[in-house]
């Protein structure tokens, strides 16, 4: 069932025919007042598929299906959702990303698991029209014990939406324990980044653990609630993680009580001045992860962005033990895989170290990136061994 109907010009269609699921406002030649799902048809009238549509967003359309007649209801939400949850099998974890948006073919849409509770996003007004549908699809083939709407993300703005965190379904503790391998920690689903925690790092932690050498030393850099401290430290003689917020490292603190873990140390400060202050001091570690925020929110920003990953990889190269072992990751969007290789290139060759490039890492398969659609693709990592 579809509310209107939408045509686009011919660089829309070519978008669609070449994999990428939207289409922006200076392409749709005709469209509704209100959001929907919309038939669309190309510039000779030939139906393309169906689409949510967003009339205040620059991003107008958004391709739910290529069949033009196909319903789209609950058992068809229903099926998405099946299938990007069996696509999940063998994840270790008891928190994870069961629906990615565009990665899943649900574009707009995230469904996050942390253990019997889900916490959803509804990220653009034609989504937001399906809402009952989406929900009921959600409770039949997920079975949560509650459900939380955290639709408080700022891209809601621009499709002219509400922003808030509501209670769908259910009841939704504030604080959700889950597992990810052998670790446990306290998830914020009402509270916290993202959904409640950091899932798409979640591989990641693991990777760097297993490059810890038993009763060796680590350093977690940006370390929020201490997800890649408690792995390390699973193996580590003593962890230092830093962060800038009290509050963050408090409930890092909780986490590795959890876990009955007593070798890491907690210091807030700026892990851009404290890596100067260790590289003065001589202090040094086996592994060193730096998993900082986005420096990048914007195009604009790139070249900022580039001069601190710069600055924040040649400081943390030079308090790694020789023959230890730099985790270094960026989660900004704008600055691409080349960028990224570039800067920690020309940090290495100032660090008056020899660097060596072990590992490339991405996104988790709970998070999966559609190549012909870059927007799907953000995470990047390098695992390096310095000497």
């Amino acid at each position: 069932m579809v509310d209107d109907e939408a045509r686009v010009g011919r660089r829309g269609a070519d978008r669609w025919a070449h994999g990428h699921p939207w289409i922006f406002a200076s392409d749709v030649t005709r469209g509704p007042d209100k959001p929907g799902v919309l038939l669309v048809t190309g510039p000779t009238g030939k139906p393309l598929g169906q689409a949510l549509y967003s009339p205040e967003s620059e991003i107008r359309l958004r391709l739910l299906d290529p069949r033009p007649k196909v319903r789209i209801d609950v058992q068809w939400w229903r099926q998405r959702i099946r299938a990007a949850l069996e696509r999940r099998a063998g994840i270790d974890a008891t928190g994870f990303r069961v629906v990615h948006g565009e990665g899943d073919g649900l574009p707009s849409l995230v469904v996050d698991r942390y253990d019997r509770w889900l916490v959803a996003q509804l990220l653009s007004a034609g989504l937001e029209t399906r809402r009952a549908e989406i929900l009921e699809a959600i409770g039949l083939e997920l079975a949560p014990a509650g459900i939380l709407l955290r639709n408080d993300a700022p891209v809601r703005r621009h499709e002219g939406l509400p922003t808030a965190v509501e209670l769908a379904h259910g009841t939704v503790p504030a604080d959700i324990e889950i597992r990810e391998g052998t670790v446990r920690y306290l998830a914020a689903p009402w509270t916290g980044q993202k959904t409640g925690a950091f899932l798409d790092q979640r591989a990641n932690r693991v990777r760097a653990a297993a490059l810890m050498p038993p009763g060796g030393t680590g350093l977690d850099c940006f370390s929020y609630h201490g997800s890649f401290a408690l792995h390390l430290a699973q193996r580590a003689r003593s962890v230092v993680a830093l962060d800038v917020s009290g509050d963050a490292l408090a409930r890092g603190a909780d986490n590795a009580a959890l876990n009955r873990l007593d070798n890491i140390s907690w210091r807030a400060s700026d892990a851009f001045e404290e890596l100067r202050a260790l590289e003065r001091s001589r202090e040094r570690f086996d592994v060193v992860v730096i998993d900082p925020p986005a420096f990048a929110k914007s195009k604009s920003a790139v070249p900022q962005a580039l001069r601190g990953y710069k600055e924040i990889n040649l400081r943390g190269m030079r308090v790694v033990e020789p023959g230890g072992w730099l985790l270094t990751a960026s989660c900004s969007f704008h600055v691409r895989w080349p960028e990224f290789r570039e800067v920690v290139a020309a940090a290495a060759a100032d660090s008056g170290r020899r660097v060596a490039v072990v590992d490339y890492l991405g996104q988790p398969p709970d998070h999966p990136e559609v190549l012909a659609i870059p927007e799907t693709g953000y995470l990047k990592a390098v695992v390096l061994r310095i000497d």
